[in-house]
């Protein structure tokens, strides 16, 4: 889009259809300055839907495999190169080159695993975000859609 046509660029608004609540604190955390992301996808934690989507839960089961989208409200949207995972022996990036929480639009995909559905709270374990992160959406994995494109 070059500069011209921003201004006929609409604006989107989304609203949060849950919570990440992350259980382990201190030492049990790994949250933290040693944190790796490997850590952090191993952590068990809670995702808390509102209420009023728990209809959208039917059908998901525990076992399955879902991307969660969530919307990383601590980033620096500013921020357009980076080292990437903060490695400056790695060279720049631009951020579209990169999985960096620092983008214009600061939205995460990543993919978990259904441990358990109680209510309106799904136990996951694969998530690689900070505690109180909202949830945008919640899609089922189809190794279809989810793979990388291929030439037939």
């Amino acid at each position: 889009m070059s500069e011209a046509n921003q201004g006929d660029t609409p604006t989107i608004s989304v609203s949060p259809i849950g919570i990440v609540r992350r259980h382990a604190k201190g030492a049990e955390s790994a949250l933290g300055p040693e944190s790796t992301i490997e850590a952090l996808r191993a952590e068990r934690v809670s995702m808390i839907v509102d209420a009023r989507y728990v209809a959208g839960l039917l059908g998901l089961e525990a076992g399955a495999d879902i991307l969660v989208l969530c919307y990383l409200d601590r980033a620096d949207r500013e921020i357009l190169q980076v080292h990437p995972r903060a490695d400056e022996s790695r060279p720049l990036r631009g951020v579209f080159a990169t999985r960096s929480q620092m983008r214009p639009n600061p939205v995460s995909v990543t993919s978990a695993r259904v441990l358990a559905i109680e209510g309106t709270t799904i136990e996951v374990v694969g998530l690689d975000v900070l505690d109180a992160t909202p949830i945008l959406d919640i899609k089922s994995h189809s190794a279809y859609f989810d793979e990388p494109y291929r030439d037939a």
